[in-house]
């Protein structure tokens, strides 16, 4: 039996007190004008509206700045990158995302200064990620916000407590641990690109398995419920919100049960980030505990380690700058090329040809219209829904909206944040594991809207 350690009030108050401030900043849905989001959205909003116009060129001198020191690292390494395991490990990164972090600082430079052919650069390709509204600028103050409070949920016993009493429910249905309930909490009420930072920073610290990494990443992710509700409402459905999300979840916890279950994820190694095997110590209960005081036992030990308020923020800097030059050039990069794609050439329609006699088969009509929506969420997961605006069919506009939502692997934003991260995917699992959630989740979504309609 396992020595049971005592502690003190402040001890106590050390893991209560922050995770409950991490729990409401994350997680706590705040009713607002638009709909309900959550406190991070808020400020990020909020700092949005005050410096929104700067923004853009705010991320371009950012991303040029990766751009410079990628690139120094490769060439000359000076000491205050070799030095320091942190810009070590943010700009010594392999040729593939040298390639990639320089093409996205050239697709900034040109957006910003709209120089060069006009779809690099037009409204619908590099400006729709780089203007005031675009996403690089919602990501700057995500980012901000997140980065700099991400360590209330990491390292004050809050994913230690959730990993022992929830392990029973994620083992069993996904294959996880328990602690990766917070990554999906945080995704559905937030923000998709917020479950992503969570997951890296978990993988990259050795509580996630290179399989459960992808997995999580890949399958938890997903699109808050603010987002959906500004997809219902393009394609003229907003009073069917609730049938609309209640299907979005269906098909989505499906998809979550399966996708572990088949390749490409399940081939993924059950190995840690340094390349241990991966073991469950950390999900087994000591004799003589029950999960909920093993956890709690767990989650003051892990909060007292961590009573530095500089450490806090060092670690919440550190945060911030990962993110913003780490993912920021990678999402301008590959979304910007997949806009191009999807706006400058038929290829979308091409590879949705071969659905049309599938759709017929299931009855949705318009299914000639319907079948160039489908595949095209790949590059921004808004596309779909500006397709459909012009389909005349309330089913078929359902059916896409919905499917474009349980989709999730976007180029412009989760798929471009999982290339930057260091979750272990490539550009040919995230395509895969696209049309497999997109095979998975339509069945479910065409009996939903038959029934719906």
């Amino acid at each position: 039996m396992n020595q049971r350690q005592s502690f003190t009030l402040a001890n106590h108050l050390q893991f209560i007190l922050p995770s409950l401030l991490g729990i409401f900043l994350f997680m706590i849905p705040v009713p607002q004008e638009d709909g309900i989001t959550i406190p991070i959205a808020i400020l990020s909003g909020k700092l949005q509206g005050w410096i929104g116009p700067a923004v853009p060129e705010i991320m371009t001198i950012l991303i040029v700045l990766t751009v410079i020191g990628t690139l120094l690292a490769k060439w000359v390494n000076p000491s205050f990158i070799k030095n320091s395991p942190f810009f070590t490990t943010l700009f010594n990164v392999t040729p593939v995302w040298v390639v990639a972090r320089i093409l996205g600082g050239v697709f900034a430079v040109m957006t910003i200064f709209q120089i060069g052919p006009e779809w690099v650069w037009s409204d619908v390709t590099g400006g729709l990620l780089l203007s005031s509204e675009g996403l690089l600028t919602i990501l700057f103050s995500v980012f901000l916000f997140a980065g700099l409070f991400l360590p209330l949920l990491l390292n004050f016993g809050l994913l230690e407590l959730c990993g022992a009493l929830l392990t029973k429910i994620m083992r069993p249905l996904f294959g996880l641990p328990g602690r990766s309930s917070i990554d999906a909490l945080a995704s559905w009420l937030g923000d998709g690109t917020i479950g992503v930072l969570l997951t890296s920073k978990q993988y990259e610290e050795g509580f996630y398995t290179k399989k459960e990494a992808a997995v999580i990443g890949t399958t938890f992710s997903v699109v808050s419920i603010t987002f959906s509700l500004v997809v219902i409402s393009e394609v003229g459905l907003g009073d069917y919100f609730v049938p609309f999300y209640l299907t979005v979840a269906l098909s989505g916890l499906v998809a979550a049960i399966l996708l572990p279950r088949i390749p490409p994820l399940s081939k993924k190694k059950n190995t840690y980030f340094n390349e241990q095997e991966g073991d469950d110590k950390m999900e087994t209960i000591p004799e003589g505990y029950t999960r909920f005081g093993y956890g709690y036992e767990q989650a003051l030990m892990q909060a007292k380690k961590n009573n530095s308020a500089t450490k806090f923020f060092q670690d919440g800097a550190k945060n911030i700058l990962d993110m913003w030059m780490g993912v920021a050039p990678i999402v301008m990069a590959m979304g910007t090329l997949a806009l191009i794609v999807a706006e400058n050439t038929p290829f979308f329609e091409w590879i949705g040809t071969p659905l049309i006699p599938l759709l017929e088969l299931m009855q949705i009509p318009e299914a000639a219209e319907a079948s160039k929506s489908i595949l095209v969420g790949f590059a921004d997961m808004f596309l779909p829904a500006i397709f459909a605006s012009g389909i005349e069919s309330e089913l078929t506009r359902f059916v896409i909206a919905c499917l474009s939502v349980t989709q999730l692997i976007y180029m412009s934003e989760v798929g471009g944040l999982l290339l930057g991260s260091k979750i272990p995917v490539n550009f040919k699992d995230l395509v895969v594991v696209f049309l497999l959630r997109t095979i998975i989740t339509l069945p479910i979504i065409v009996i939903a809207a038959h029934i719906i309609f």
